[in-house]
């Protein structure tokens, strides 16, 4: 066996980033994560910090901003995870930076996690969001930097409890609402799968300077299908909205941010289908439950289960 490569990983108390941490150590890597010396005495984020020391990572401070704390933390490792938050994207230049000066990164994921940036038809505020993604991934490639793109489709954690109803916090059992017609097919990832696919990849040669699709079958859903499934579960026939696509066009540009944003991210899945209306071709892209079929995976029905 070879043997597993460093793994540095950068915004790892952020949302999808603890959970990128924890798979790594738990496949084995030595796992290190990036954190700016005020997060240790921030309450939520320094118990995150605390545990991550309790299952064996290495802390690195350092920051975006510090040019020499990168370059110094990158020169330890083999591989560059980052998590960083859509508030940092566009900062991802000054990691591009360090890892060519550091000159021995053998693979780097910038921060995706969700819609494959090169294939979507996003209307704004979410069409600048995804543009900076895209920039960040132009740029990796124009220095040539080994590289793989994560398009892990929606967080399950933040789509399905909710059966995509805003302003609730369980699944409804009277009425919901179905943004367009409801038949565009969107994937859903538990947040802990998509952490053991990301890390299943960075030693694959299979996913090198590829696009890893998070696209199981049993996880794809339209709107329609996912209400139908949530019915059958609970055993009762709800009462459905049809919001048509120009309202909800209408509803982004009124709304204020940050919900103007969620909402055009919304329309790019729900009605526009941009996470399932290609083909992954061999050329681009890799699809994750394909290349690791012993990953056990959580579906869709199993994850709605616990709010039954």
């Amino acid at each position: 066996m070879a043997e597993k490569s460093k793994i540095l990983v950068v915004g790892g108390t952020g949302y999808i980033g603890k959970f990128i941490v924890e798979a790594s150590v738990k496949a084995g890597h030595p796992t290190f994560a990036l954190v700016r010396e005020n997060t240790v005495s921030d309450p939520v984020k320094g118990k995150l910090v605390e545990d991550f020391k309790n299952l064996g990572v290495t802390l690195l401070h350092g920051d975006l901003h510090d040019h020499e704390s990168l370059v110094k933390a990158i020169k330890q490792v083999d591989v560059v995870i980052s998590t960083v938050g859509n508030m940092q994207l566009a900062d991802q230049t000054k990691l591009i930076t360090a890892i060519k000066e550091a000159g021995n990164v053998k693979r780097f994921f910038p921060s995706e996690f969700g819609n494959d940036v090169d294939r979507v038809n996003a209307v704004e505020p979410a069409k600048s969001s995804f543009s900076i993604k895209a920039q960040i991934r132009r740029a990796v490639e124009a220095e040539g930097i080994p590289h793989t793109f994560v398009a892990s489709n929606c967080f399950a954690g933040y789509f399905l409890p909710t059966l995509c109803q805003p302003g609730v916090s369980v699944p409804p059992r009277d009425k919901l609402t179905i943004l367009g017609d409801g038949n565009a097919k969107a994937v859903f990832n538990k947040e802990t799968d998509i952490a053991t696919f990301t890390i299943k990849a960075v030693d694959d040669p299979r996913t090198l300077n590829k696009v890893l699709y998070i696209r199981p079958p049993k996880n794809t859903y339209s709107f329609n299908e996912l209400v139908a499934l949530w019915e059958k579960l609970i055993g009762k026939t709800l009462d459905k909205v049809y919001v048509p696509e120009d309202q909800l066009l209408k509803n982004i540009q009124e709304a204020p941010l940050p919900l103007n944003i969620a909402l055009a991210i919304n329309h790019s899945v729900f009605v526009n289908g941009d996470q399932t209306n290609f083909a992954i071709e061999p050329s681009f892209g890799v699809e994750a439950s394909e290349l690791y079929p012993d990953v056990k995976y959580t579906t869709v029905e199993e994850y709605l289960h616990q709010f039954v």
